[in-house]
């Protein structure tokens, strides 16, 4: 008889992943609290919230119930013409939280589709306004805003959009105004707002998350945010990774005085238990689509849009993250990867480690370039998994974005896995050399 793990095989193609070659995948059964259960009754700890999603633990209970509630409720209405209880109370309660500009809610499935409703949103802003040679996005040379075509179009030209390049709309990229750059990367801000056709700066706020966890200052941006709003031009905080507690307060884009025009949620939005995108924006957007034109209203939707379960578990996680016990787990983990940074800071085969709320990120040195394909980022994984973990290294750099249940001794057990791959690297011979647009 076949295990799990071969039939999926023999039927499943997976997200990131040459199928020739990868080991078949691991197979999940179960979860509890910060852990998953294999088939095989291996338990591995989730380092790295199942990819940034789950905030709380898995199989958590208080979710779980209201998702049952509702599925015996109501398990689904279109949402064009029809709406109800979950949806209006999450954006009740969302607008309470989000900057005080923020006044309009539109749902969507991912994070992705989140970005494309926001970058159709500043587009047609600009058309509904006779300014239909306003379509330019500014974004930052290494980021990562999704993987549909207006998300790949503001998002870091690399290997995994390589193949597409040719169907990108075009966009400015800036660098990232890492500490001690600051100035240089308003410069070029400057120089790029001087084109009367950009619309759009897009942004992940405060950190990074696919380039390394790379981490600047809320100064700069709030400046950068200052300087495009003096152009008329439209600003998104992508707060798919960032959102509901990640960088120490609910939103990171709370820490901004110039507020954001458009904000987008994702994968902790639900507290990982169903797929859900969520765009916000501010009161004089949504007005540009208010007329007797219907030809300028928002021509965009999704079968499940708003669906009424998601919105269950999103109202359920909410309150979970709003509660004082939630926030006193985040600024323990916060203290423990301070803690643990300052341990690794300047320890040989270290370049540099970074630490934003709940996340931290090594940035190893094997004396060589390295890529998200090399032989070392394998080398990592292999060894987490060894040791029961699940971790999921950006090349040389390892991060930790655990569910925030996660106790103070899962977390030793993850640093330990961190000490073993600096070991690691100490005796890592170089890899063939790779082709340039395979680098980070």
């Amino acid at each position: 008889m076949s295990t799990l793990a071969q039939r999926d095989h023999a039927v499943l193609w997976h997200p990131y992943t040459q199928m020739q070659t990868a080991p078949l995948a691991v197979p999940i059964v179960s979860g509890e609290g910060a852990w998953l259960m294999a088939d095989d009754g291996t338990r591995y700890l989730d380092g790295i919230s199942s990819w940034w999603v789950n905030l709380h633990g898995h199989a958590h209970p208080h979710i779980a119930e209201r998702v049952s509630a509702q599925l015996r409720t109501l398990e689904h209405v279109l949402f064009a013409g029809f709406t109800h209880p979950a949806a209006v109370e999450l954006a009740e309660q969302l607008l309470e939280l989000l900057p005080s500009n923020q006044a309009r809610v539109f749902y969507s499935d991912n994070g992705s589709t989140a970005v494309e409703v926001a970058l159709k949103m500043v587009l047609q802003y600009f058309h509904n306004q006779g300014q239909p040679e306003r379509r330019r996005f500014l974004c930052f040379r290494d980021s990562y805003h999704g993987d549909t075509f207006g998300a790949m179009s503001v998002s870091s030209r690399g290997a995994f959009t390589q193949p597409f390049w040719p169907l990108l709309f075009e966009v400015e990229f800036i660098d990232v105004p890492v500490p001690g750059r600051e100035a240089e990367v308003l410069a070029q801000l400057d120089a790029a707002l001087q084109h009367p056709e950009v619309a759009g700066f897009i942004f992940e706020p405060l950190l990074l998350g696919t380039a390394g966890m790379v981490a600047y200052s809320a100064e700069v941006l709030d400046e950068m945010v200052r300087r495009c709003h003096q152009h008329g031009v439209l600003c998104i905080a992508d707060e798919v990774m960032t959102g509901f507690g990640r960088t120490g307060p609910l939103f990171a884009s709370s820490q901004l005085q110039e507020q954001p025009d458009i904000m987008c949620f994702s994968k902790g939005l639900t507290g990982g238990t169903l797929a859900m995108g969520l765009t916000t924006c501010a009161a004089p957007l949504y007005e540009a689509f208010l007329s007797d034109d219907k030809m300028k209203a928002l021509f965009h939707g999704h079968s499940y849009t708003a669906n009424p379960v998601a919105c269950a578990a999103a109202l359920a996680s909410l309150e979970l993250t709003r509660a004082d016990a939630c926030t006193q787990q985040r600024q323990r983990i916060a203290a423990a990867h301070a803690a643990f940074k300052a341990e690794l800071e300047g320890q040989p085969g270290v370049r540099a480690v970074r630490h934003v709320g709940t996340v931290l990120a090594v940035e190893y040195d094997p004396g060589e370039g390295t890529s998200y394909f090399s032989r070392l980022r394998d080398a990592f994984y292999q060894l987490a998994l060894d040791n029961h973990v699940i971790l999921r290294p950006l090349g040389n750099v390892v991060y930790l974005l655990p569910p925030y249940c996660t106790t103070d001794a899962e977390l030793e057990l993850l640093y330990q896995v961190l000490r073993q791959m600096r070991e690691l690297v100490l005796n890592f011979s170089p890899a063939p050399t790779l082709p340039e647009y395979l680098h980070d």
